[in-house]
């Protein structure tokens, strides 16, 4: 123990005797470390956001749609996909697995004004069947969602998000007070309860939901997105293999032909997710991967310089009875210990600019004990592998030729 002791101390004062040339040493450790609990630490806090944003669809929902999300199709696929229309909600409505479905549609990028104020160009409108409230698992905290009758009737009726909320109405209760979309009149009947942003993205705060009635003449027919309750979470995969099968047959496809539209659930969103983050983090490690290399190489450097001043040292101690071991273990353990810094100023980099990203622009960050342990491990067995040369070096000098050495 003591002989442990007493080689960590000289490592560490060997280390500390020329800190800018331990430094630039580390600079490659340094970034291969950081990037990894970087990465990680974002990549972590998006899957906790997405799966808390996706709990919100509901365990027992989902949507068909026609266009997949991030979609590569070809400009002629994309025409020649069908768009859904009423007669597919109807149809749906009528599976046995089905409790209820809703037609939604919406716009990004709008203004909605009052007399006194207006909001930027940022505002989400919505729009759909009064099913869209129970199907999206969206709350109203004060007020009513819009009904049937207005549904039929085309009312210009609103609920509204917080954030809008606040914009246009500060300080007051927005029940029964008018807002302009378009340039059309609409009536506040309700507030929706907070749900922050989604993703590190804009906030989910910022909209207007109102009839898919009242929408379309504003905006146009564009084409339907359907959400979709089963009647219970059990029987969610049921319900999806019906619309599935119906959408199939309303679409004349064959056998063989893929669909022609895209089902959309927790898992389906999950899946995606996690391709992607895959990606993300083979592309982190391999930056990780060089930045170590390059850290091993100055390791290496650094060692063998350390050898070639210290050779006088090294020949006293031998003659002195020191064990090539004991040698072996002082410069191996020294260059354990310069990589180890280096992963430990990676660590401490890496979770302050995962932070420092969830400050400034919002995206989550959860820097997970597992990339921590994984960022030190591999900076110290960098430090191992490429210390263990000039260790082995210096442990087989001649004592009597090392003390000749000026």
């Amino acid at each position: 123990m003591m002989a442990l002791w007493d080689t960590l101390r000289l490592a560490f004062g060997t280390l500390s005797s020329n800190l800018l040339r331990s430094f630039l040493t580390l600079l490659g450790i340094v970034i291969g470390a950081t990037t990894v609990v970087a990465m990680m630490g974002l990549i972590e806090g998006l899957r906790i956001h997405v799966n808390e944003s996706m709990s919100e669809l509901g365990s027992d929902c989902f949507q068909v749609q026609r266009l997949p999300f991030g979609s590569n199709l070809s400009l002629a696929e994309l025409a020649r996909r069908p768009r859904l229309n009423e007669g597919d909600l109807m149809a749906i409505r009528q599976q046995p697995s089905v409790l209820r479905a809703a037609a939604e549609d919406s716009r990004g990028g709008q203004k909605v004004s009052t007399r006194e104020r207006e909001s930027r160009a940022n505002v989400n409108v919505w729009a759909g069947t009064p099913e869209y409230f129970q199907t999206n698992s969206v709350a109203v905290e004060q007020g009513r969602p819009f009904t049937d009758a207005e549904y039929l009737d085309g009312r210009r009726v609103a609920v509204i998000g917080q954030d809008l909320a606040d914009t246009l109405f500060p300080a007051m209760n927005p029940l029964g007070r008018e807002l302009r979309v378009k340039n059309r009149t609409f009536v506040v009947i309700g507030t929706l309860k907070k749900r922050g942003g989604f993703m590190g993205g804009g906030s989910q705060d910022n909209q207007v939901m109102m009839p898919l009635s009242a929408f379309q003449p504003l905006f146009g027919v564009r084409d339907y997105r359907v959400s979709i309750q089963a009647r219970s979470s059990e029987i969610l995969q049921r319900a999806q293999d019906e619309v599935t099968l119906l959408m199939r047959r309303r679409h004349n496809l064959k056998p063989l032909e893929e669909d022609d539209f895209f089902v959309f659930s927790n898992e389906s969103a999950t899946e995606m997710f996690n391709n992607l983050t895959k990606v993300i983090s083979a592309a982190s490690f391999g930056v990780c991967m060089l930045s170590l290399l390059v850290g091993g190489i100055g390791i290496l450097n650094i060692m063998l310089v350390a050898v070639t001043e210290r050779t006088r040292e090294i020949g006293v101690r031998k003659a002195l009875g020191a064990k090539r071991r004991r040698i072996l273990a002082q410069f191996a353990v020294e260059a354990v210990v310069l990589s180890l810094v280096g992963g430990l100023l990676g660590v401490g980099l890496g979770v302050g600019l995962a932070h420092l990203a969830r400050w400034m622009v919002g995206l989550p960050a959860e820097v997970p004990a597992w990339a921590v342990l994984l960022s030190l491990g591999m900076s110290s067995g960098v430090g191992l592998v490429f210390g263990i040369y000039p260790a082995a070096r210096a442990a087989k000098l001649d004592p009597v030729e090392a003390m000749r050495t000026d």
